[in-house]
């Protein structure tokens, strides 16, 4: 049975870096990363005007049942369907390659462990905490680079669902976390902790 590690945090705490640390750490043959973005529900067929009123931030953007499903086959060691989203198009993509089972699997997203049964399969849960100015110019350089958004369009959402889904579902959510991690993938000494961890329980799971 594999190992689930969940990396929870803010939108623009360095959730991925700290993933890909932890993954590069351990080993990339025994990780496989798993964002909760390739998850958005499709929204390809939506009129504009549902489509403008989509809120990423909540809980209820997501298919969480489709995710549940997913790491449950992982964790079996059954592949999976390699998903991702395009903001672009509001679509939901299955790339050509499916996720293939790996003895440890990270999952990586801003609302995991709001949802009770996805913390519960997790065996280490960990939430990013990262100064709420260093996040929104992370964002900000984000979508102006990545997404060709403009400023005021990223303005307006932050202020409009980022910063209140925020304070209303992913920072209450860090007291489900066994580790808090100031700084992110900066701090050594949580990576260490948290390499050191999985490595003890692929060890447990080989006798």
């Amino acid at each position: 049975m594999a190992i689930l590690v969940g990396v929870a945090g803010g939108t623009g705490s360095g959730k991925t870096s700290f993933a890909r640390k932890v993954e590069a750490r351990v080993g990339p043959e025994r990780c496989v990363i798993i964002a909760q973005d390739s998850y958005y529900k499709d929204g390809s067929s939506l009129s504009p005007e549902a489509r403008a009123a989509i809120n990423y931030d909540h809980p209820d953007a997501f298919d969480t049942s489709l995710l549940l499903q997913d790491l449950r086959d992982l964790k079996a060691g059954r592949p999976v369907p390699h998903l991702t989203y395009d903001h672009a198009s509001y679509a939901r993509h299955t790339l050509p390659d499916p996720l293939t089972p790996r003895p440890v699997v990270i999952l990586e997203g801003i609302l995991i462990l709001v949802e009770e049964p996805l913390r519960r399969l997790m065996d280490i849960k960990l939430f990013i905490d990262t100064d709420a100015d260093v996040r929104i110019l992370r964002r900000l350089q984000r979508d102006l680079k990545e997404r060709g958004r403009t400023f005021d369009s990223v303005e307006r959402q932050y202020l409009e669902s980022v910063r209140p889904m925020h304070l209303e579902f992913v920072e209450p959510s860090k007291r489900y976390a066994d580790l808090i991690v100031p700084e992110g993938s900066q701090n050594e000494v949580a990576l260490d902790l948290v390499v050191s961890r999985v490595e003890a329980m692929l060890r447990q799971s080989a006798k």
